[in-house]
């Protein structure tokens, strides 16, 4: 039972430990429900520059997700981490998507030297796919501790006219009644996850 007096560190480990439980195919069933709600949102239908994580293990796969950006047509940004902090750049088809190099976090992400355009420097971004360990259904985020999204989130809704729908995707297992947030804490707009 997560209250705000439960630490974060503390709220991840729980998370962590529901998500060990989740066979391939329970993950596999839930990103589909997640993949057909987004598909079904306005906001994502209209969007024309759009950015989502690239997916590990327990996360909702999101390779149907940048599918489906090049499908129809919409611009793909995707995360690229640095010391310096975290920028959208982007990706050009589905085979750049399949041959980019993965970090030792075992994460997908352009290259550091690679010239790439940065959404935030050429008329930002119109949906943003977030992730997150833990959620709640009002759009409380819990990240994984290196404020590299919200910090990014703050900047788009301060640099942009129109602010981007931000989207979390989550399994029903990171889905919490409470979080313990603070004022560095993004809140986003809706939550994804299988009901």
């Amino acid at each position: 039972m997560v209250t705000k007096a439960t630490t974060k560190e503390a709220v991840r480990r729980e998370i962590s430990e529901r998500l060990k439980h989740l066979t391939s195919e329970e993950k596999q069933t839930q990103s589909k429900i997640v993949f057909e709600k987004l598909l079904n949102l306005p906001s994502f239908q209209k969007s024309k520059r759009v950015s989502t994580y690239l997916s590990i293990d327990n996360e909702i796969d999101t390779e149907p997700i940048v599918r489906k950006i090049f499908e129809t047509g919409k611009e793909c940004f995707v995360p690229r981490y640095s010391k310096a902090g975290m920028e959208m750049v982007k990706i050009h088809s589905y085979q750049d998507w399949e041959t980019l190099p993965v970090t030792s976090w075992g994460i997908k992400q352009p290259g550091l030297k690679e010239q790439r355009e940065d959404a935030l420097k050429t008329g930002g971004l119109d949906f943003v796919v977030v992730p997150g360990v833990g959620f709640t259904a009002k759009g409380l985020r819990l990240g994984h501790g290196g404020g590299y999204y919200d910090r990014y989130m703050a900047d788009l809704r301060k640099n942009q006219d129109v602010p981007p729908a931000l989207v979390g995707l989550a399994f029903k297992e990171q889905i919490c009644d409470d979080l313990p947030v603070t004022e560095l804490d993004v809140q986003i707009d809706l939550v994804l996850f299988p009901e």
